[in-house]
């Protein structure tokens, strides 16, 4: 029993021994920086500024941007900064394995020039807790844009040397940098819809009033203003930010639309070529075989005649160019593809190409039921576009009803 006991009592100790700690900076209500670097073990953060543990758990690990509001305290987690906000002191926790130092020298310093200031109405300096909100917002927008900076420009320069030649090395550098861009748009939007997410709830916007709850004066839901066009303007940017980026990819994605076009031409035309040599080798090949047969060593009754090479001579060479006539002339035909068919002719309106159930014997019947079913429609004089619509739908419904009528006659 006292084995177990003791056990026991070792284990707690290495458990408390063995919790996690924060390092974070601390300054006061003046600004000065009263401690740094100082760790902390989470139950005492929790213990001292009312907090509960998946409060910290927010800050500590996750990546998502999140502003949380609690009674005496209001907690960020907006890319680079971790910081705790209460009525008269801030905590910066240290971000460990980030790369943004010269980013939080800069938010330290505007940081410690803002809370230095005194609150006063009259010149339109802001409470404490909000005066710390917005030092982080400015490092937070500033941070945005200038990462916004370093992916824009080499996708610009990239979309622009597209439009003169397009490169194999070019589309790979498109790829990679539009990549980059859908990482720093997503995580532009997530700093904006935390923003969203807090200038929706007004329960939380009347409680960021920190110094007030510590005078023991009460706000409304509704009297936030202060704080929500503190909120709002940055939201703004914010939001400017996520639409620049937007943009760029909505170009990014046109371009790559733009170049498959280009790319399905180049391949469709140099299958062009090949079906045109195809049909000339064709026609080649049909004006040899006469001659091939001429060739054999049989009597064919023409060895004398005077004429006869001449004569078998224009016959196979006429032969190939009528194949070869005849192949291209197909050829053009499927080339010109229309909405209604192959080549939107009269030969396409017979055979029932691009026309589905209406082709063959039917396309009379439907040219008598209106202009287009044979080809493309037409404007009749004095007609819009609009009524040229409302005229097809309309066509198309009793065209609809009349094969539902035919298919009940037929079962």
């Amino acid at each position: 029993m006292d084995d177990s006991g003791s056990l026991n009592g070792l284990g707690r100790v290495m458990r408390s021994a063995n919790e996690l700690k924060m390092r974070c900076t601390e300054l006061d209500e003046n600004g000065h920086v009263t401690m740094v670097s100082g760790e902390f073990k989470k139950s005492e953060l929790t213990a001292k500024y009312g907090l509960l543990p998946r409060d910290l758990r927010k800050i500590d690990s996750s990546l998502l941007p999140h502003i949380l509001v609690r009674p005496s305290a209001i907690l960020i987690n907006l890319l680079h900064l971790r910081v705790l906000i209460k009525h008269n002191r801030v905590l910066v926790f240290d971000a460990y394995g980030t790369t943004d130092s010269k980013s939080q020298s800069v938010f330290m310093y505007d940081l410690d020039l803002k809370l230095r200031q005194k609150e006063s109405p009259a010149n339109g300096t802001l409470a404490y807790e909000f005066r710390a909100l917005e030092a982080v917002l400015i490092s937070v927008t500033l941070g945005l844009e200038k990462e916004f900076e370093g992916v824009s420009e080499p996708v610009v320069k990239v979309l622009m040397e597209l439009e003169e030649t397009i490169d194999r090395d070019k589309l790979r550098y498109l790829l990679i940098y539009s990549k980059k861009l859908g990482t720093f748009e997503q995580k532009a939007r997530l700093v904006r819809d935390s923003l969203t997410e807090l200038l929706e709830a007004d329960d939380d916007l009347s409680a960021m009033y920190l110094s007030e709850k510590a005078e023991g004066k009460i706000r409304e839901d509704d009297d936030h203003t202060e704080v929500e066009m503190l909120l709002e303007s940055y939201h703004k940017v914010a939001d400017e930010i996520v639409q620049a980026a937007e943009n760029l990819v909505s170009s990014i994605r046109n371009t790559e639309e733009i170049v498959k076009a280009i790319l399905d031409s180049n391949r469709n035309s140099l299958m062009l070529l090949d079906l045109k040599f195809s049909i000339l080798t064709l026609s080649i090949t049909a004006g040899t075989f006469g001659a091939a047969l001429y060739g054999m060593n049989l009597k064919n009754f023409m060895e004398e005649s005077d004429y006869g090479l001449v004569g078998i001579s224009i016959l196979c060479t006429a032969f190939g160019a009528l194949v070869a006539g005849y192949g291209l002339t197909r050829l053009r035909r499927v080339q010109r593809v229309s909405m209604w068919g192959h080549s939107g002719s009269k030969w396409s309106s017979r055979s029932g190409w691009g026309l589905g159930a209406w082709g063959g014997g039917r396309t009379k019947g439907l040219q008598d039921c209106g202009d287009g079913f044979g080809g493309a429609p037409r404007l009749r004089p004095g007609e819009s576009l609009g009524d040229l619509i409302q005229r097809e739908r309309a066509l198309a419904l009793r065209l609809a009803k009349a094969e539902a009528g035919a298919d009940e006659i037929g079962k």
